[in-house]
């Protein structure tokens, strides 16, 4: 098992989370010596504690990391974890940034002058509109477009995007095996082919409503900056 695989299986263990991932790497000194470890430990690591420590290795074995891989592949993924050159520089600054990223598609040294287009998914045909252009004039003056894969603002930002032939980043809220929603699975495709689809999520994640917060620190902290183009009063 190489680096990558323990982080993946680190990354499907419950309660473990970035901060807590990059506490065993500093407490440890390796992921293969956290893999070796026993509960005791891993409990003894201010961040996780006794109680979590004492679930930490029997949940690392029980992480079905094969089948992981085999979605990985059969999707076409590719796993860059905050260790490698490729993770994006602009993430590496917030608070909790991602240990791992499936990235289906490429993260260009470019995508760092990112601007992200958020707002509604019941939108208005103005705010879809003032979306989709805004999204075809940053690409068109060379910045990567980042937004959410949504209904509405999200989808209109990253075809105004692709119309310009420029680059947009798709980040998930689910696995990149459950593209969510359903009819934008194409529109995936197509950001895949000139820019990313992006999740921290394992391959099979469903779209919970508690992730997508979690995506938001993602659209946010990859980007110089954000423009909510229409948003209801207390949306996300």
């Amino acid at each position: 098992m190489n680096d990558i695989e323990r982080l993946v299986a680190l990354n499907m263990v419950e309660d473990i989370g970035s901060v807590r991932t990059r506490a065993l790497l500093s407490e440890f000194g390796s992921f293969e010596k956290v893999f070796k470890a026993g509960a005791d430990e891993i409990g003894r690591v201010k961040e996780i504690g006794p109680v979590i420590g004492a679930r930490v290795p029997q949940a690392i074995k029980e992480v079905d990391l094969k089948k992981e891989i085999g979605l990985i592949k059969k999707h076409g993924v590719k796993v860059v974890t905050f260790l490698d050159k490729d993770y994006p520089e602009n993430l590496k600054t917030i608070y909790d940034p991602p240990v791992v990223l499936y990235v289906k598609g490429r993260i260009l040294p470019d995508d760092k002058l990112a601007i992200a287009i958020v707002g509604s998914r019941l939108a208005s045909f103005y705010g879809l509109q003032t979306a989709e252009k805004l999204g075809f004039e940053l690409a068109s003056h060379g910045l990567t477009v980042v937004s959410g894969l949504a209904r509405g603002i999200d989808s209109a930002s990253h075809k105004g995007a692709l119309k310009a032939k420029g680059r947009t980043l798709a980040i998930l809220g689910s696995g990149l095996a459950n593209i969510y929603p359903e009819e934008n699975i194409r529109l995936a495709e197509k950001i895949s082919e000139s820019g990313a689809v992006i999740s921290e999520f394992p391959m099979a994640t469903i779209p919970d409503r508690g992730n997508f917060p979690k995506r938001n620190r993602i659209i946010s902290g990859i980007s110089l900056g954000v423009v909510c183009v229409e948003a209801a009063e207390k949306s996300g």
